[in-house]
């Protein structure tokens, strides 16, 4: 049987070592593309080591140092001699296709890495110990970060992106300057947010029964019917429940009589007049429970590639599972599924809007508004999030509010604009809701 050998390049290892001790100034274009574990020969591991440590301590690099160095850090013997080092000069080779050398390196390094994934596979599987979602974790995790590296552009001159950035100006000049965003529907949070932005990470976050849901799934179908691309993952309620609720909006039957079949007969010509619009909504819905974060992205990415997606709606964060650092305290696990999903909104470009619990603080308070602190498992949620907006109702406390129906949202954080509370009024017959001032009796 015709032994396998791991896929290398040793000459073009060598010839990249050699073309840096005879022209050390294209180091630091080696040290941005390449790490020790990229080389396959020992010997080229610990010549690049030795680089990277003058290049540390500024010290030229050149033969003379260079064996210093090795000889300093105990491996002259293990490279085979100074020999070693001059025969990384002896050879010809063309500084031109020095980037081109980095690269063959990187491919080969990345496809031993694949081999060693899939024989890890193996072994766990044959030993038994980790389920079958938790494999796929782990090494969707570990090519999410190998794809990561791929990604990175390196610093980019200024006048590269000129030209581009220019043109995304005079497109969102064309909406005067508001919306630049996906659309929440509501005119006051348009006007604060201008919109939900592109690669942002967005909390909507409240106590049990103020509304985030309601409010989750209104902005997630007004997105749609503004003609988006939306994706619902609802990890409490079922797809028929989220329906109900879609449909108690756009027909303005209240909830409560759909899900109990108390059905008058001029509300039967209302929810048939929903079924066109439904039917050509671009709106997803996904209800699997405790659904994974690899779970989710891949269905998400499968989504933009197949048919599109402008929009992720979850609901809600603390619901989801991780398989990487499954063993880990719930907090640990929490901050890997939110720096997951803000990975998630940057790699699609879309928006991803997740519900969020808060925790009791609030109501030990007078003033029971919601802070940032109050977000559950808070730290890593609250530095991952673009956007952090917390809603508050007075009725929720007090019966006898003088502002009865009125949620406030609170945009306690905005990366990138204004902080400020807006309000909307909280139709709860049909979990629907609206600007200040809006008919909502009036048909649409």
């Amino acid at each position: 049987m015709e032994q396998f050998n791991p896929p290398s390049d040793l000459k073009t290892e060598k010839a990249v070592l050699g073309l840096t001790i005879i022209h050390p100034d294209l180091v630091n274009l080696l040290l941005e593309k390449i790490n020790s574990k990229d080389f396959y020969d020992l010997r080229n591991e610990i010549v690049f080591r030795a680089i990277v440590s003058l290049n540390q301590d500024n010290i030229p690099i050149d033969f003379t140092t260079l064996i210093n160095k090795i000889d300093s850090m105990g491996q002259l013997d293990n490279i085979g001699g100074s020999s070693y080092l001059t025969s990384l000069v002896d050879e010809q080779y063309y500084s031109a296709n020095y980037e081109a050398y980095l690269d063959i390196i990187k491919e080969k390094s990345v496809l031993r890495q694949l081999l060693s994934y899939g024989d890890n596979i193996i072994n766990e599987v044959r030993t038994g110990k980790h389920s079958s979602e938790e494999l796929i974790g782990n090494f969707s995790e570990k090519l999410f970060k190998m794809s990561e590296f791929d990604n990175k552009d390196g610093l980019v001159k200024v006048e590269d992106i000129v030209s581009e950035t220019f043109a995304y100006i005079a497109e969102i000049a064309l909406n005067d300057g508001s919306l630049t965003g996906v659309t929440t529907g509501f005119r006051d949070l348009d006007t604060q947010l201008s919109g939900l932005q592109n690669s942002d990470f967005i909390l909507l976050a409240a106590r049990p029964s103020v509304g985030k849901t309601a409010l989750g799934i209104h902005m997630g179908l007004n997105a749609a019917l503004a003609g988006k691309k939306v994706a619902v993952f609802s990890l409490e309620m079922s797809k028929r429940q989220i329906l109900q609720r879609i449909i108690s909006i756009l027909s303005k039957v209240e909830l409560q009589d759909i899900i109990a079949g108390n059905i008058e007969e001029q509300d039967w010509a209302l929810l048939y007049n929903t079924t066109e619009t439904l039917n050509n909504l671009d709106l997803y819905i996904d209800d699997t429970a405790s659904i994974s974060l690899t779970e989710l992205r891949a269905k998400s990415k499968r989504l933009k590639l197949e048919s599109g997606l402008d929009l992720i709606v979850i609901d809600y964060l603390q619901l989801m599972t991780s398989e990487v650092g499954r063993n880990e305290n719930r907090q640990q696990e929490i901050s890997n599924i939110s720096r997951g999903l803000k990975a998630l909104a940057k790699e699609l470009n879309i928006p991803v809007l997740a519900l969020s619990q808060l925790s009791r603080k609030s109501e030990e308070r007078t003033n029971k508004r919601p802070m940032l602190s109050d977000l559950r498992e808070s730290g890593a949620i609250e530095q991952d999030a673009d956007v952090v907006m917390m809603l508050y109702r007075d009725d929720y406390y007090d019966e006898d509010a003088e502002e009865q129906n009125i949620i406030e949202i609170n945009v306690a954080k905005h990366r990138n604009g204004p902080t400020g509370t807006r309000k909307l009024f909280f139709k709860k017959e049909n979990t629907a809701f609206y600007d200040l001032g809006y008919d909502y009796d009036q048909p649409e």
